[in-house]
């Protein structure tokens, strides 16, 4: 009977329970940004904001391919992915599968982030990237990649040429958080430059006490001065931190698109200064 009773009672709960309603319609797309997200604190724009004004287009000077300082840690050197993994989205790594040719790899869309076997916190961070001639889509669907610092805090990588997008979202922009001051792309079939120089931030125990900083050159232009990161980056959601090491693995983005990358290499800063 007091079985019987159980089922009657939990029964009964169940039924009470209201059916579940449809999703709430997205305000917005990826092309034009949205109306229905949330405000970033600080500011008076909400994330992927169709408001927000985007940046003025400036045209770079000549391309300047920097090639790597003694001090380097060259990651890619137009040979192989020796010093990459794959990982995948439950978290397992395997060998990369991303094309390497004519002295470039090529994301193979949908085979996972290449992601770096070594760790690094404060950084200089040197990188060219290009989408190639022919790639199709708008707004997020236009040859999308990310320049992930301590696998977290992301670049946006993005054909920002003709496309258009949210402004927290183009090329050069701190993912979600803070547009680049000018949009200095290259278009499609030509390479573009990232030179990044990234303070990690700094937690004891769970309590973030300094915030990551980052300061972006898009070819040859000052496009971020020192910018704080407000955390992770999430798409349509504010950025939040969360406790990790101070060091982190660096990571490309596989975003579904065949995105181009050369000469990728990497100084660590920490020591410098006697820190």
């Amino acid at each position: 009977m007091k079985l019987i009773a159980t089922i009657l009672i939990a029964g009964a709960v169940f039924a009470q329970q209201p059916a579940p309603g449809p999703k709430p319609e997205v305000q917005g797309n990826d092309r034009d940004g949205y109306t229905d997200t949330p405000v970033n604190p600080g500011q008076p724009w909400k994330v992927h904001d169709a408001a927000r004004p985007r940046p003025a287009k400036v045209t770079p000077g000549a391309l300047v391919s920097t090639p790597p300082p003694s001090d380097a840690i060259v990651l890619f050197d137009g040979k192989d992915l020796t010093k990459w993994v794959t990982r995948m989205r439950n978290g397992q790594t395997t060998e990369p599968k991303w094309k390497v040719e004519n002295g470039y790899i090529e994301i193979v869309p949908r085979n996972g982030r290449l992601v770096t076997k070594e760790k690094f916190g404060d950084v200089q961070l040197h990188v060219e990237w290009m989408i190639p001639e022919g790639t199709e889509g708008e707004g997020q669907g236009a040859g999308n990649s990310g320049i992930e610092l301590m696998g977290r805090y992301e670049i946006q990588v993005l054909e920002s040429y003709e496309g258009l997008t949210y402004a927290d979202g183009q090329a050069a922009s701190i993912y979600g958080q803070w547009p680049p001051l000018v949009n200095a792309s290259r278009p499609k079939g030509q390479w573009n430059v990232y030179d990044i120089f990234f303070e990690a931030p700094k937690f004891e125990g769970e309590r973030l006490v300094k915030p990551a900083f980052v300061t972006v050159i898009h070819n040859g232009v000052l496009v971020h001065h020192r910018k704080e990161i407000m955390g992770r980056a999430i798409h349509r959601r504010v950025a939040t931190y969360a406790p990790h090491g101070d060091e982190e693995p660096f990571s490309l983005q596989d975003h579904g698109r065949p995105v181009r990358f050369k000469n990728i290499w990497m100084r660590r800063l920490k020591g410098y200064d006697g820190q």
